[in-house]
C-alpha cells in the first residue's frame, strides 16, 4: 500500500474500523464520522479526526473531505435514501482528489432464492424496503462514479462476524438461540476477511464492480452455536422450531431470504485469500484456538 492515502470513513462502525486499523498500520491518515460527541472522543484519542453526522443536516465541523483520496460508505440508507449521497455527494465530487469509493451493501439485493446459489451477476429480488433501500443506493453511486470518473466498487456483506460480535459472545451471555427451520442457510463473513477485500479493491480498483465478499460455506445459525458450545464445554441451548421462535419483525425479515451466496469474483478479480474460509475457521480463530 501507498502511504500518505487518506480514507474518509462515512460511518466509523465495526467493519470500518476493522480496515482503518489495518491502513493507518500501513501509513494511510483516517477520518471519518460518528454520530456521538462520546464516540468522536474515543476516536479522537486513537488520532481519528471526526464529524459528527446524523444524516438529516451535512455533517460538523465541515472540511474535513479536503485531501481525502479514498471514501468509504458503511452508513444504511433510510426512509430518505442514503444520507451520505443526499448531503456530500457533491461535496466528495468537489475536492478532485478522491480517487476510490466504496460501498457497504448487503447481500439481501438478491432477496430469497429458496436456497439456490446467487452470485454479483443474479438479477436483484429486494423482499423489503430495507434491501431495496440498498439496491437504488447502490445504483446512485454507480452512476455518480460514472459521471465523475471516480471509480466506484460495491461490496454486498451477508452477516457480519469477529472478535466482540459472534455467537461466542451470545453463548457467553446466555442469549444464543438455536433455531430449526430445515434447509435454510445464511452466508456470512469475518470482519477481517472484509477489510482484506478493501485493501485489494484499493489495490486493484475496478470502476462500477460489484463483489459478494462472504465465505466458502453458508451454514444454518444453529450449527454455528453448537459448533461455539463444543469448543466452549457447554450444553447447546435446545432447538426452537421457526414457527415458533417468537422473532421481531427485522429477524423475521432476515429469515424470509433462504439463498446461498458465491465468493468466486474477490477470489479471481482481486486475488483475495480469506483468512477465515469458513466459520468453524473463524470461531477458533476469535477463541485463539488456530487452525
Amino acid at each position: 500500500m501507498t502511504k500518505n492515502r487518506n480514507l474518509f470513513c462515512f460511518g466509523l462502525g465495526y467493519s470500518a474500523m476493522a480496515l482503518s486499523r489495518r491502513l493507518d498500520a500501513a501509513g494511510w491518515t483516517i477520518s471519518g464520522t460518528c454520530r456521538k460527541p462520546s464516540r468522536k472522543a474515543a476516536l479522537g484519542v486513537l488520532g481519528i479526526s471526526t464529524a459528527i453526522f446524523d444524516g438529516e443536516s451535512p455533517m460538523q465541523p465541515a472540511g474535513l473531505l479536503q485531501d481525502i483520496t479514498h471514501v468509504l460508505l458503511s452508513i444504511p440508507p433510510s426512509d430518505d435514501g442514503d444520507p451520505a449521497f443526499k448531503q456530500h455527494a457533491n461535496d466528495i465530487a468537489a475536492t478532485g482528489t478522491v480517487e476510490w469509493l466504496g460501498y457497504f451493501s448487503t447481500t439481501g439485493v438478491y432477496g430469497d432464492r429458496g436456497g439456490d446459489w446467487v452470485d454479483e451477476t443474479s438479477e436483484l429480488r429486494p423482499n423489503s424496503a430495507r434491501s431495496q433501500r440498498r439496491a437504488d443506493a447502490e445504483r446512485s453511486w454507480i452512476d455518480w462514479g460514472d459521471r465523475h470518473g471516480i471509480s466506484v466498487q460495491i461490496f454486498r456483506l451477508p452477516g457480519i462476524y469477529g472478535p466482540g460480535r459472534s455467537a461466542i459472545d451470545q453463548v457467553k451471555a446466555g442469549t444464543a438461540r438455536r433455531i430449526s427451520k430445515p434447509g435454510h442457510v445464511f452466508s456470512r463473513i469475518h470482519v477481517e476477511d472484509i477489510a482484506t477485500t478493501v485493501i485489494a479493491s484499493i489495490t486493484r480498483p475496478n470502476a462500477g464492480a460489484i463483489y459478494n465478499v462472504c465465505d466458502n460455506e453458508p451454514a444454518a445459525p444453529g450449527d454455528v452455536v453448537s459448533y461455539v458450545c463444543e469448543l466452549l464445554g457447554c450444553e447447546p441451548p435446545p432447538e426452537i422450531p421457526y414457527d415458533k421462535a417468537d422473532l421481531s419483525i427485522v429477524a423475521k425479515s432476515f429469515w424470509a431470504d433462504n439463498r446461498r451466496v458465491r465468493n468466486e469474483r474477490i477470489k479471481d478479480e482481486l486475488g483475495v485469500r480469506l483468512d477465515f474460509p469458513e466459520y468453524r475457521i473463524g470461531i477458533r480463530g476469535i477463541l485463539g484456538l488456530g487452525g
